[in-house]
């Protein structure tokens, strides 16, 4: 309770504080100059369900007054007493099936026709309405991949990007109203937050703050299988948090105490710094052995004359599924495809027999998927799991057909592969999950183009004529091979033209 003196109704503070304090009831009473006490008004939280009986998404209180004080004929504790008991049973009603809470998902947006491109980042996201519900559905998709319930969504144009709360002070303020409102326990941003963005949000409200890199990280630390994913998750979760240690904890700028931590010395927020800058430095020392085995692995199959085909696309396109139907693979042998995001993070290789006979092997790799707005040490700490590719003598560039923004996904991955000097490399781009499209729908796709196919990677008749193409396509690559060879096996010494040491038979 409290006093007004100018006879002003409930202020937005004061309907804020109502919601995020959990309070009973918030109640103003006018003070006339004599200091008598005059108007009262008053407002109460109520369930949610008697909040959207009132009409549309109302508001998760309900305000009452003006009245004089000595005609307020009401039993506040008779009120708050059925409040109570109402909020209990809701409680005790509501079914969260997500392991992790329910969350509501913030995109902020310029009303700029083009959007910039974000800083530290593999790919722009897409500009306008249009982009921002793309992005929307993707970051759902991420939420749900990584085990959260989306209560709500929360979209904001403007103009220009608050430096500070990202959204606005006024308009972050609603979203924490909500969230009380719909029990939600995470705000989730659609874009990395800086670590002064993320103090500043997180001193509004107790709720929890995750950015999407956060998002993407907590995926891949739960889907990492092998001992080189699992270390490149923790170098970029380490790298992601060197900068944001100081807004973690004011208690990690005491002074370490004892013997050896008089003095100046080391504040605990140091000693955590340098610790954590020792440990990346181990970590990618222990990444480049790794990266030395792999590349001796590829040279002994190089060596054996079997070509390599790449699998590579946007996460979720249907990579997984269509190695494991291509390869004709036994259930005990096949890659884990599940439709989710990020479903593979550690490449998997099967082998696959082309010819009449069968004769004729070839290796296929599964790689981990792309997406946009991949944050650069993200992307550095995964560089690894892309060799395959760049070691590849051929490239199946597969596409989700039935995704809208599909022609977006194409962008995205042509960029990282022109990050990773492969934009020259022998490619066929494949359209997969045709039977999720309207008939002549999926036709029309490849209709005119080169090296453009269409299949539906859960039936295998469908992948027919891309085996055939891959056969024919992997003949070119070795014959051209061949003729470089033949090519290179002459050197010239003075004026006569000899065969070199290394004769290609």
């Amino acid at each position: 309770m409290h006093t007004h003196l100018r006879n002003e109704p409930l202020t937005r503070d004061d309907l804020v504080d109502l919601v995020r304090l959990r309070l009973d009831l918030v109640a103003a009473i006018q003070v006339a100059p004599d200091g008598t006490p005059g108007l009262v008004r008053y407002a109460y939280n109520v369930p949610q369900a008697a909040a959207g009986a009132e009409g549309g998404e109302s508001a998760p209180y309900r305000e009452a007054g003006p009245v004089r004080l000595e005609r307020l004929e009401v039993d506040f504790g008779a009120l708050v007493g059925s409040l109570e008991a109402e909020f209990a049973r809701q409680s005790r009603g509501r079914e969260v099936r997500a392991k992790d809470g329910r969350a509501i998902l913030v995109h902020v947006g310029e009303k700029s026709a083009s959007a910039r491109r974000p800083s530290g980042t593999v790919q722009a996201r897409p500009a306008g309405r249009d982009g921002a519900l793309t992005s929307v559905r993707e970051l759902s998709e991420l939420a749900r991949t990584a085990g959260v319930d989306v209560a709500d969504v929360i979209v904001q144009h403007r103009d220009k990007i608050d430096p500070k709360y990202v959204l606005g002070r006024g308009k972050l303020d609603d979203v924490v109203v909500r969230a009380m409102q719909l029990d939600a326990e995470t705000l989730i941003f659609d874009r990395e937050l800086s670590p002064s963005q993320a103090s500043a949000i997180a001193s509004v409200t107790d709720l929890k703050i995750i950015d999407r890199t956060q998002l993407i990280l907590d995926i891949f630390a739960q889907r990492a299988e092998s001992r080189d994913g699992k270390l490149q998750v923790e170098l970029a979760q380490l790298k992601y948090a060197l900068p944001r240690l100081s807004q973690k904890d004011d208690a990690l700028s005491r002074l370490t105490g004892g013997i050896g931590g008089r003095g100046p010395g080391e504040t605990k927020l140091e000693v955590g710094k340098r610790r954590a800058r020792e440990r990346v430095h181990h970590l990618e020392q222990q990444i480049k052995t790794l990266a030395r085995q792999r590349e001796q692995r590829r040279a002994r199959r190089t060596r054996g004359d079997v070509p390599v085909v790449a699998i590579v696309g946007y996460t979720n396109a249907g990579k997984s599924t269509l190695l494991n139907t291509m390869a004709s693979l036994p259930e005990s042998e096949k890659v884990l495809a599940e439709d989710k995001l990020f479903a593979t993070l550690d490449t998997r290789s099967r082998r696959l027999h082309l010819g009449g006979d069968g004769t004729r092997p070839v290796i296929l790799v599964d790689t981990v998927g792309f997406i946009r707005d991949l944050p650069e040490d993200l992307f550095a700490a995964f560089r690894a799991t892309f060799e395959e590719a760049a070691d590849a003598d051929l490239i199946l560039h597969v596409v989700d057909a039935s995704d809208p923004a599909r022609n977006d996904h194409i962008a995205t991955t042509d960029a990282v592969l022109e990050e990773l000097g492969l934009a020259t490399r022998p490619r066929l781009l494949v359209y997969n999950k045709a039977d999720l499209l309207p008939n002549g729908d999926a036709e029309r796709l490849a209709l005119g183009k080169r090296d453009t196919y269409v299949v539906s990677a859960v039936r295998k008749a469908s992948t027919r004529k891309l085996v055939e193409a891959i056969a024919s396509r992997l003949e070119h690559v070795e014959e051209d091979a061949r003729i470089s060879a033949a090519h290179d096996d002459w050197v010239i010494e003075g004026a006569v033209i000899a065969p070199s040491r290394d004769v290609y038979h």
